[in-house]
């Protein structure tokens, strides 16, 4: 299983391939959403952590992309945005777990295992 980051904060997504590593699982990361979708193999059994806030292409575009796929991976979103733009993003995606940033190491090891 990987688990695919992507965020385009390289601090963020430097942070987050620690602890994963240190966590055991095998992370990869992905500037933003066009790079991930034309360059990442993607299976149900991966986790995908999902910016809402990529430049470009949005982490909720993305996120409608991977789950119209057939085997559609786990996504958990994560943003720093205010709860208003939240709502505005997760109208569309209510069942999608989400992170908000600044991050703990417990409950990101919680929100994937």
């Amino acid at each position: 299983m990987i688990v695919h980051i992507v965020e385009d904060d390289r601090a963020v997504a430097d942070a987050l391939y620690i602890v994963l590593g240190e966590l055991g699982y095998l992370p990869a990361v992905y500037s933003d959403g066009e790079t991930f979708l034309a360059e990442a193999t993607v299976s149900a059994k991966d986790i995908v952590l999902l910016d809402l806030g990529l430049p470009g292409m949005s982490g909720v575009d993305v996120a409608h992309q991977l789950n119209s796929r057939a085997s559609a991976p786990r996504i958990i979103a994560i943003s720093g945005k205010t709860r208003a733009g939240l709502n505005r993003h997760l109208r569309d995606l209510p069942d999608m777990p989400l992170l908000r940033k600044p991050l703990s190491m417990e409950a990101l090891a919680e929100a994937v295992a």
